[in-house]
């Protein structure tokens, strides 16, 4: 009797330790891939904002583990603290400030159109009028586009990907995403199909996202900045930009 009440209490004990491991470890939102930020390569994530994040992660000795989600998705969960944080390329924006919290900015970005290799109609964003553009939902492109384009058609897609693959089919007229996922895909997975049209446009800021007052925004600012500071920083940068980062 004695012993099997010891292999009881034993059990109770190592039940709690688990349930309490479980309770700390972090869940971190990221999308389906966003490249160069976030993809799968042989059944693991990498990524420019992979890297960044998992430093900073082992750095404060957290554990954690990423919930795939579309990037609509993503700021719902954000916002109903359904996640810890997240990493999805999102943008800094004074209406998502209202909802969730933000870390220090560490990615320069902006909005991209792009269009088949052949297109000769459309050279820029002043040339939408009347056509058909694909964008993501719940991004800085679609909110650009119902705020500036009242004369086009949105068709919207759950991830970028589709977008681009829509255009390529030739059942919209254009895309509107991030600059740096448009140049990347046409360079890596374009296949001379697609091009890149007019200007940069909505300079923006990437950066990681809580929900609101959480504490694990202080913590992730300590070891961005630290990074920055020496040489860490730099060199997941060019690893995966080729360039210096821009001086912050």
């Amino acid at each position: 009797m004695r012993h099997l009440t010891l292999a009881l209490c034993t059990s109770i004990i190592l039940l709690a330790f688990a349930t309490t491991t479980q309770a700390e470890r972090l869940t971190i939102a990221i999308p389906p891939g966003f490249v160069p930020f976030m993809f799968e390569e042989d059944g693991e994530w990498t990524g420019f904002e992979i890297e960044l994040w998992e430093a900073i992660a082992e750095e404060n000795d957290w554990e954690y583990e990423y919930n795939t989600m579309n990037f609509s998705g993503i700021i719902t969960a954000l916002q109903t603290g359904r996640v810890d944080g997240a990493i999805a390329a999102i943008t800094i924006t004074s209406e998502r400030e209202e909802t969730m919290d933000f870390s220090h900015a560490y990615y320069d970005s902006g909005l991209m159109l792009m269009v088949r290799a052949d297109e000769e109609e459309v050279g820029g964003i002043d040339d939408l009028d009347g056509k058909t553009l694909a964008v993501t939902t719940g991004t800085t492109s679609d909110d650009y586009a119902q705020e500036n384009l009242p004369d086009t058609e949105l068709t919207r897609f759950p991830r970028a990907e589709q977008a681009y693959m829509e255009l390529r089919a030739g059942r919209v007229d254009a895309a509107l995403h991030d600059t740096p996922n448009v140049l990347y895909y046409i360079d890596t997975a374009g296949d001379g199909e697609v091009k890149a049209v007019g200007e940069n446009l909505e300079a923006q800021s990437y950066a990681m996202a809580f929900p609101r007052g959480s504490e694990l925004r202080n913590a992730v600012n300590i070891s961005l900045l630290g990074m920055m500071e020496d040489s860490r920083y730099a060199e997941i940068y060019e690893r995966w930009f080729g360039e210096e980062p821009s001086p912050r």
